[in-house]
């Protein structure tokens, strides 16, 4: 058991998206985000198969089959879009994806930032989001809403191609436009910034 590593981790992803929200203005998020990895069942886990390069629910989930550390923290914390899967009120789509709260989106997005540097250390480069992004969760279809998918992708791409601090800069400036524009549609978001 690696205790005081996890613990480590934990501490420095929460510090820096602590930072990143605060910068955009989610204060109370910043002060809030991933309490849940400090409860016995996601801490513990978390010390069992901490490995430092990557999420130990990776680990549990190919030791045991699933990541009960992972399904008890996405559903506690409103900044992961599984969070927001449910069944469609159209007959026959099943289960997928809703439109997540524009301030839910910022976090979820400031999180990936972090995590990447957490995991990356000094081989993270503000281009690495988007491709962990494009390799995974792109590829999620209705598990995302496609709103939702549109506003973070459009996010991460402006932080690939303009980095962090004008990324930053844009949503703190316009996040009542963001908010406007991802209430009708995603269409608008390359005339914000």
């Amino acid at each position: 058991m690696k205790v005081l590593e996890h613990l480590r981790t934990i501490n420095h992803h929460k510090m820096l998206v602590m930072k990143m929200c605060f910068k955009v203005g989610l204060y109370k998020q910043g002060l809030l985000h991933d309490l849940s990895k400090y409860s016995p069942t996601e801490f513990l886990v978390g010390c069992k198969y901490y490995q430092g390069t990557r999420s130990p629910n990776n680990a549990e989930r190919e030791a045991t089959g699933y990541s009960r550390a992972w399904l008890h923290h996405k559903g506690r914390n409103k900044h992961h879009y599984e969070y927001w899967i449910d069944y469609s009120i159209n007959p026959g789509e099943g289960i997928i994806g809703q439109k997540m709260p524009v301030k839910y989106v910022l976090e979820m997005f400031v999180d990936r930032i972090a995590a990447s540097k957490t995991y990356k250390g000094k081989e993270y480069t503000d281009a690495y989001p988007l491709e962990y992004y494009e390799e995974g969760t792109a590829k999620l279809g209705k598990m995302v809403h496609p709103e939702t998918m549109e506003l973070l992708h459009y996010l991460l791409k402006m932080l690939a191609e303009e980095g962090e601090e004008e990324t930053f800069r844009c949503i703190r400036q316009r996040k009542k436009e963001l908010k406007k524009s991802y209430r009708k549609t995603c269409k608008k978001l390359d005339k914000i910034c």
